[in-house]
């Protein structure tokens, strides 16, 4: 991975600088010496505080002032704003309401970049002012909400040549890396079927999809590009084209007034009468199960998170509800199948009802399997055509070698990022979140954005399309034609 340059000055820090501005400048640059100095922190604003904006991206700015500072931070819901703006010790004058005061003064603050982690419906607007602004944008997923806003991005995105990285972190982690490597480098011979499994978790689906911010597509996005736009990156990314046909099929079956039980209230803490038997019993996930959490999902009820504060907001705020009972139309599950050139075939499966919150796949090939399950970082490799397959060196040592195959084939397991390979970064939440944040400072600091960015705005469109054309296809019930699609 190349260096970042040794000094970098941003141009509205030259222009302000030439103004007057009594905002401070970043550091000067020290005198020449015998070795390079280390380049100014990239300056950066958080619009957005919420799950991701402060406790993925605010947190890894606050933990490392010395390569990015956190200037500024937009976020209408005040206790929010200050609790990422205390941490990163951000003036009480730059601490926005709203995203749109805090680009107005975009130059005054000498900014570099900013990240958008806004909701769905506000992605496209704050980008696009910031890459007018000649910013870089580490942008949240998905880019938009839906397909007219997300053709609207392209065109007034179309002269800029835009420095925008999708967070499409799972690129970033240890698993998904070997996994693209290996398939990349020939190792199961041609794949010939991919099938992906994003199994969410109960509790998380009720938290985010029948509770939460993401349960309607009206206020933020279809649950196949608001959930799954990760894996349909990944599936873009490891078969390297885009599709041929879509076709898509689920809905939402269980999480709706027809299934609520006799006599359930509209909140789980007014007195439900099945509570000890529910699944979804909101009191039991966050004051019992998460007592000892006072991050995400916790974090989302609101600043008081003491068992008292937990149970208020429980008794009336929106993760309270009964799931039977809220205003939530995202499917609790999903099937697609994406039909490649050249026969190759993907499936997609995401369900509600599961108890891991994981993704699992499994790719077949000409010559060997490849599978593997993202929590615990497993993964199996059987080969069928005769060796020798030399182990990567990164691995030597960390990989079991059997003959386990009905036919004798060689089948090897290990754990992704077990022998530290410089090439794979596998720090921070599932390795993915902190990789991508580092990697996008790094962009900045460098003036080679594209060299340190996988996810850029052009690698990342298919996916959204291959959402879109998901769920028209699940929408209409019928096959969707990528080319005709796309026109």
């Amino acid at each position: 991975m190349p260096e970042p340059s040794p000094v970098r000055t941003s141009a509205t820090a030259q222009s302000a600088s030439a103004q007057g501005d009594t905002v401070p400048s970043p550091a000067a640059t020290p005198a020449t010496t015998a070795s390079a100095p280390a380049p100014a922190p990239v300056r950066i604003a958080v619009l957005g505080a919420g799950g991701r904006g402060a406790a993925n991206y605010g947190r890894w700015f606050a933990d490392h002032p010395d390569r990015a500072r956190l200037v500024a931070v937009a976020e209408p819901i005040g206790h929010r704003r200050d609790a990422l703006a205390d941490r990163a010790e951000v003036p009480a004058e730059f601490r926005y309401p709203s995203w749109h005061d805090l680009m107005a003064d975009a130059d005054r603050l000498h900014l570099d970049a900013v990240v958008v982690a806004l909701p769905d419906h506000d992605h496209v607007e704050p980008t696009v002012a910031a890459a007018e602004r000649g910013l870089a944008v580490l942008l949240e997923k998905p880019i938009a909400p839906a397909l007219e806003p997300l053709l609207d991005l392209e065109h007034r995105l179309s002269g800029l040549k835009p420095r925008i990285a999708v967070a499409h972190v799972l690129r970033e982690t240890a698993f998904w890396r070997e996994t693209q490597q290996l398939i990349s480098a020939g190792q199961i011979g041609d794949p010939v079927t991919i099938r992906i499994e994003e199994n969410i978790g109960f509790w998380h689906f009720a938290h985010s999809y029948v509770r939460g911010n993401w349960r309607r597509t009206d206020t933020s996005s279809p649950m196949v590009l608001a959930k799954t736009c990760h894996d349909l990156d990944l599936i873009r990314w490891i078969t390297g084209r885009a599709p041929e046909r879509v076709s898509s099929m689920g809905g939402l079956q269980h999480f709706h007034p027809g299934n609520a039980p006799e006599g359930a209230p509209t909140h789980c803490a007014h007195g439900c009468p099945v509570a000890d038997t529910c699944p979804f019993h909101a009191p039991r996930y966050y004051a019992d199960a998460l007592a000892h959490t006072d991050d995400w999902p916790v974090a989302l009820l609101g600043p008081d998170t003491t068992p008292e504060g937990r149970m208020k907001a429980l008794e009336t705020g929106p993760y309270g509800r009964c799931v039977y009972r809220c205003d939530n139309d995202a499917a609790d599950h999903q099937q697609t199948v994406f039909a490649f050139p050249g026969g190759l075939t993907a499936t997609l499966t995401t369900s509600a009802f599961t108890g891991a919150n994981t993704r699992t796949f499994q790719i077949t090939g000409t010559r060997g399997e490849l599978s593997g399950r993202m929590e615990t970082g497993a993964l199996r490799l059987e080969r069928f055509a005769p060796g020798p397959y030399p182990v990567p060196p990164h691995l030597a040592g960390h990989v079991r070698v059997s003959s386990e195959g009905p036919m004798g084939h060689e089948v090897h397991e290990w754990t992704a990022g077990a022998g530290g390979d410089t090439d794979i970064d596998h720090r921070g939440h599932a390795g993915g979140d902190d990789a991508l944040t580092e990697r996008f400072v790094e962009a900045v600091a460098s003036g080679d954005f594209e060299a340190h960015v996988a996810t850029t705005l052009d690698a990342s469109m298919d996916s959204h399309w291959m959402a879109f054309a998901a769920e028209r296809s699940r929408l209409t019930g019928k096959t969707v034609e990528w080319e005709d699609f796309r026109r």
